[in-house]
């Protein structure tokens, strides 16, 4: 991906399962802290622990 296009990647990233929402966070290079920060508001809080465990 030559290009980050955060928008496109926000959309995926809602409109996404929680296992693709995993690795969409999990494996997304290029994004600066405030554009993960507002990922995590479209993540359901309650599996924060799985997100927690994938990023190790």
């Amino acid at each position: 991906m030559s290009t980050v296009n955060f928008e496109e990647i926000k959309t995926k990233f809602i409109n996404a399962d929680l296992d693709e929402k995993i690795r969409i966070y999990t494996t997304t290079e290029g994004l600066t802290v405030e554009q993960f920060r507002e990922l995590l508001r479209y993540y359901p809080i309650q599996h924060l622990s799985k997100l927690e465990k994938a990023l190790g």
